[in-house]
């Protein structure tokens, strides 16, 4: 969301001893396989489609098509972790495993278990309306619009970020409350695009009210209840909600490069594309190793317990399909894009903003998980790739 718009391979797989992808290397497996993790092993996991991956993402790389952070694990060790492109440009900076991205939507896996946390603690109710917790909507919205239906974009709020005078007014923000305060006073003035609970519209509104709503019942602003009950507990210690000062100036930040219509790319932070900081529907900051983290504090027990995991991760809306979509069914959860894939589920989350494109997915029942990261536009091609490999 922006203003405009890897040491053995045979242990984690159950596959004969062969290398495995470590950092710009490979490594030699000798240990015994493990029946159990074979038997829910893909097909097609195997280290010569890992190759055969690699190479075509470097392919893509090379003509300047790809740049970004690869990461795939299983229960929590890498298999796979290959970073291709730079982070800065002008300064040689080459990305590296530990590039920290902007993570466009994938913001909203934080929200969302955020909120579910709030919901585990009996704090907040999925069906209350919002007009509970927060003063401004109009009867229409906060008498009839719920927790429930923000999480699944069925409330009928729309995008900020289409609203008129939204990047005028958010370009001069600079603090995080200003992009709380000023962000929602824009959500507050959205008129319903159908009756709450009858459609489905993404919305990042939707998602920045949500994050309000975790302020007003923590007692805390929604970046301090972020940073101390999902960053921490999930040992994430490069996650944040980074300012753009920090942004421009740190080398271990990845600079968004988004093309124009002839392919030529700039870097986005010369400009006035993102704000002062990110907010609920998206925009904070995270490495790819950082983001499995999140992914098994998620499914762990960690940030959520087994009965809340279940409720908040289980499929609840069904999404439209998509001509030419690799998933034959699509569901939003209440953190999570609930997929089928070859008969896979795929659970997790996309974001995309100018020259940022990032995914974040695991496989449940089986340890698998995988993390895209890229400084480029769109990263699709790439994901779609690897979701072949894990499911096939």
């Amino acid at each position: 969301m922006a203003l405009q718009s890897r040491r053995s391979f045979l242990q984690l797989t159950g596959i004969a001893a062969v290398p495995a992808v470590v950092g710009g290397g490979w490594l030699m497996s000798s240990a015994a396989a493990d029946t159990k993790q074979a038997a829910t092993t893909p097909a097609a996991a195997t280290p010569a489609a890992f190759r055969d991956f690699d190479r075509y993402v470097r392919e893509l790389a090379d003509a300047d098509k790809f740049s970004g952070t690869v990461l795939v694990s299983r229960n929590g060790r890498q298999v796979l972790s290959r970073a291709y492109g730079y982070a800065d440009r002008k300064k040689q900076v080459r990305n590296q495993a530990g590039t920290i991205y902007c993570l466009a939507s994938v913001t909203k896996l934080f929200t969302a278990v955020a909120v579910g946390q709030l919901v585990q603690r009996g704090a907040l109710n999925l069906l209350d309306p919002i007009g509970k917790y927060l003063t401004g909507f109009t009867a229409d919205v906060a008498d009839h619009v719920t927790v429930h239906q923000l999480l699944t974009h069925t409330s009928g709020l729309g995008d900020f970020m289409r609203d008129p005078g939204y990047f005028e007014e958010a370009a001069k923000w600079t603090s995080g409350q200003q992009m709380m305060d000023g962000t929602l006073q824009f959500a507050r003035g959205e008129k319903l695009a159908f009756v709450p609970g009858s459609g489905s519209q993404y919305s990042n509104s939707g998602y920045h009210t949500l994050g309000c709503i975790v302020a007003k019942v923590a007692g805390k602003t929604y970046y301090e209840y972020v940073r101390n009950h999902i960053f921490r507990p999930a040992g994430m210690s490069t996650a944040d909600f980074t300012t753009m000062p920090q942004w421009r100036s740190g080398s271990q930040y990845a600079h968004p490069y988004p093309a124009d219509q002839s392919g030529k790319r700039s870097d986005a932070l010369d400009g006035n594309i993102f704000a002062f900081i990110g907010n609920p529907a998206g925009n904070a900051m995270a490495s790819a190793n950082d983001m499995v983290r999140f992914a098994q504090a998620v499914n762990d027990g960690t940030l959520l317990n087994a009965e809340y995991k279940e409720i908040f991760l289980s499929p609840k809306v069904p999404k439209p399909p998509r001509a030419g979509a690799q998933e034959s069914a699509a569901f939003a959860a209440y953190a999570t894009d609930d997929l089928l894939v070859n008969g896979k589920w795929v659970y997790g989350h996309p974001g995309g903003a100018p020259g940022v494109s990032t995914s974040v997915e695991w496989y449940p029942g089986t340890g698998w998980t995988a993390v895209c990261l890229s400084n480029y536009d769109s990263s699709l091609a790439v994901n779609q790739r690897l979701r072949e490999i894990l499911t096939s």
